[in-house]
């Protein structure tokens, strides 16, 4: 069993296919996750077709895993077959607002961890897209998903063909608080970020892209406040076209 301290992402697979069996037990599985009030709200949605993959690629930006991946899943907040239930056994569902976006985000994340944490484990690779909040209008067009549903992270997984390092993570001094949330000083940053800035993969990250310092890397080039702000249109809109708001 491999211990999940070792767990890295895998974005290199070998051709060989996940069996549906295999894939449909995990998912099973990982469906023992807790859930607000044991509604499970969330669906999944299974991509091996070439050509389905093809049209998603895009809308992840061309990483080339969703191509070379066997198997994309892509996850989705999921009130609509609830709120169905709920109209079809006499109850009037009232959960086309923002907590009840929240809370299907919040299941379907605890769904999409346990399942990538029973992957690795089966000796499967996973890669978590990020890019899946960027396009949602995209992907909710492709994938045809109803109103009451929303794509919320997209997984690509296959037998891994490589074992790259793995990232570094910060210290639990800086992410642990007792009782009471204690802000940062100056000095506490400095430590808390001292190994990141110091590695030599990140000090050439640093420097072939021109920058004087790593996080100038995130807030110039990789996660700038223009982009924020046009994405976060795109979601606030996207998520009135699907009814959470």
């Amino acid at each position: 069993m491999v211990s999940i301290k070792e767990r890295r992402t895998i974005r290199k697979y070998k051709e060989d296919n996940v069996d549906r069996e295999l894939l449909n037990e995990l998912l099973e599985t990982a469906s023992r996750a807790a859930t607000m009030g044991n509604m499970q709200l969330y669906s999944v949605v299974v991509s091996r077709d070439d050509e389905m993959k093809r049209k998603l690629s895009p809308l992840h930006f061309n990483q080339p895993m969703v191509m070379n991946a066997p198997v994309v899943l892509t996850f989705c907040a999921d009130f609509n077959r609830f709120s169905k239930w709920c109209e079809q056994r006499s109850a009037v569902p009232g959960y086309d607002n923002m907590l009840s976006f929240f809370n299907a985000v919040s299941d379907t994340l605890l769904f999409v961890q346990n399942f990538c944490v029973l992957a690795e484990e089966a000796g499967l690779g996973t890669c978590y897209l990020g890019t899946t909040l960027y396009n949602p209008k995209g992907i909710i067009d492709t994938l045809e998903l109803p109103k009451l549903t929303f794509p919320v992270a997209t997984i690509t997984v296959g037998w891994p063909d490589e074992c790259p390092e793995q990232p570094d993570r910060l210290p639990l001094s800086g992410i642990v608080h007792e009782e009471v949330y204690r802000d940062y000083t100056l000095s506490d940053i400095d430590a808390i970020y001292e190994r990141k800035e110091k590695l030599e993969e990140n000090k050439r990250f640093v420097e072939i892209n021109n920058k004087e310092t790593l996080a100038q890397v995130f807030t110039d080039l990789r996660y700038t406040k223009k982009d924020n702000e046009s994405m976060s249109s795109g979601l606030l809109e996207t998520l009135r076209t699907q009814g959470f708001l």
